[in-house]
């Protein structure tokens, strides 16, 4: 009998956005790119009817995104950030360069002045916080942290003898160091004293935490380890599926958005700010005190001069530095105050002096 050698089977493909996270996670991209550019390429394909890429080019796209900047009128950033993830399906995923992609053009992202609030629009915000949302708050106006850059910091990150917060895995995957002000080290002692028991009962329950990259099987034992653990700890823990591990993640950073939030409309103020708004103040109150840009470049960790440069309008008054002539004047009569009259209430038929035709 001869011998027939079994059909050798090749592995199945796999799926498109399987390749597309795969590709993603090959160059190190941040979660949250993956998903954005996951949905930006299903966003898509579902808007041609589910065609396979390859059989599309540079029309479809083009298409695309005309109906994302006419028929939805998103924000220039938003058409860009689906520029971007359908370009790294063509290019990266598919190994297809769109071609003539020079006709369709990037949207211009407006030029906007940052919201800063003054030095007592900041107490009064800090007032109305509490807690842990006080103390994160704190961090942000006084040293220049991004919202996630505080909510993943570890024990590990803050020095609290040399006054210094080491911010890894920043805005671009870069690492920087930045100030702690002297007013934090005391808050920050005793609520590491807390994070200490959280820390040893987590232990006894066997509850651990997420290590970036592949350090849990580097350091088995560093998921054990005070320096590890979240400054921030979230108050639940999660499952991971599949291994079944129990972990406990960071603070969510809508915790503190929210009390953020609240914190500004009970202090009645009516600027539109953010969490964000305190990290614009603490560069524009540093440029305000005489602190150069590139010292200030650096704590924020910012790529480009350039980009600090937009928090330079603080040092002009009013619209360019310029003074008002109006101002020059000097003691005057005083302008009246127009008042408010309200409309008349009208009949229901109308002005009886215009009567309808």
């Amino acid at each position: 009998m001869t011998f027939v050698p079994p059909p050798i089977l090749s592995a199945p493909r796999p799926k498109l956005m399987d390749r597309v996270r795969s590709a993603i996670r090959l160059r190190h991209y941040s979660p949250r790119t993956e998903n954005v550019y996951a949905f930006w390429i299903r966003r898509f394909l579902a808007f041609h009817r589910m065609r396979y890429p390859m059989e599309m080019g540079t029309p479809e796209v083009a298409g695309f995104l005309t109906s994302l900047a006419e028929g939805e009128r998103v924000s220039a950033s938003t058409q860009n950030q689906a520029f971007s993830a359908l370009l790294f399906l063509y290019r990266e995923v598919l190994s297809q360069p769109l071609t003539g992609l020079e006709t369709v053009p990037r949207a211009k992202r407006p030029e906007r002045v940052p919201i800063v609030l003054n030095r007592n629009e900041v107490a009064a915000v800090l007032s109305h916080l509490h807690g842990v949302p006080l103390v994160m708050a704190s961090l942000l106006y006084g040293s220049g942290l991004r919202l996630l850059e505080c909510a993943q910091l570890r024990v590990k990150d803050l020095d609290l003898e040399r006054r210094e917060i080491v911010v890894r895995d920043g805005k671009g995957q870069k690492d920087r160091r930045t100030l702690l002000p002297d007013g934090l080290v005391a808050p920050l002692r005793a609520h590491l004293a807390r994070i200490r028991g959280v820390h040893e009962r987590d232990l006894q329950r066997g509850v651990g935490v997420a290590l970036p990259h592949a350090l849990a099987t580097k350091y088995p034992n560093a998921a054990r380890e005070l320096a590890w653990r979240w400054v921030f700890p979230a108050s639940r823990t999660y499952v991971v599926a599949g291994s079944g591990e129990v972990l406990r993640h960071h603070l969510h950073e809508t915790v503190l958005q929210r009390a953020f939030r609240t914190a500004v409309l009970r202090s009645g103020i009516t600027k539109a700010a953010s969490c964000h708004t305190l990290r614009h103040s603490f560069a524009t109150h540093l440029l305000e005190s005489g602190y150069d840009i590139r010292t200030i470049q650096e704590l924020l960790g910012h790529a480009s001069v350039e980009t600090t440069m937009i928090y330079t309008h603080v040092l002009n008054r009013g619209g360019q530095g310029v003074r008002s002539p109006l101002d020059q004047l000097g003691p005057g009569p005083a302008l009246p105050v127009p008042r408010y009259t309200a409309p008349p209430i009208l009949p229901p038929g109308g002005d009886p002096r215009f009567p309808r035709r």
